[in-house]
């Protein structure tokens, strides 16, 4: 299993327990049920990302703090060379880059995904606020609310992000998106 996911599940749990919630008070507040928040917490499973906003809100911390370890200290701007955005690996599949993990208070979380080509089914997620995603390279199949949208670079998604929604890199080629979290 990926360390860091280890090292997320570890702070997951570390944050409701420093914080002196239950399991079950933090599942009931996010909308999961227990047993999955437990689940998540071993480490023995992907987290979505969409649980890690809602966990970082309902406990007024950054995201950052769950996914890195660290405090974003930034407050007047954040600047990220190619390819140098803060790596956050959760799926075997996708690659994450964090594009503002050191800015403070922001109202948006920016990732760089990269997704590999599978012939896996799409796994759907969903999470609270509104998603931005804009392809960069490759062709990328979003399925969202039961509809199949075909991305190439240069197009671009806006939808509400608690309507379940997945991906998958096509033509054997992995695809790369500009995604934008937009917190509620």
């Amino acid at each position: 299993m990926n360390t860091d996911i280890k090292e997320i599940a570890q702070r997951v749990k570390e944050l409701r327990e420093v914080s002196d919630v239950s399991l079950e008070d933090a599942a009931n507040k996010i909308g999961i049920e227990p047993k999955t928040l437990a689940l998540y917490e071993s480490g023995m499973t992907d987290i979505p990302m969409g649980f890690l906003l809602d966990l970082a809100k309902m406990f007024g911390v950054e995201l950052t703090d769950i996914l890195s370890g660290g405090l974003p200290q930034l407050g007047t701007f954040s600047f990220v060379k190619k390819d140098h955005g803060i790596a956050v690996e959760r799926r075997s599949h996708y690659k994450y880059q964090h594009l503002a993990a050191n800015f403070s208070h922001k109202l948006a979380e920016p990732f760089m995904v990269t997704v590999e080509s599978n012939d896996d089914e799409i796994h759907l997620n969903s999470h609270d606020g509104q998603e931005f995603n804009y392809c960069v390279e490759g062709k990328l199949m979003i399925i969202i609310s039961g509809q199949e949208v075909i991305m190439e670079p240069g197009d671009s998604l806006y939808f509400n992000s608690a309507t379940p929604h997945g991906m998958k890199a096509l033509d054997g080629k992995p695809a790369k998106f500009l995604a934008i979290i937009f917190n509620k």
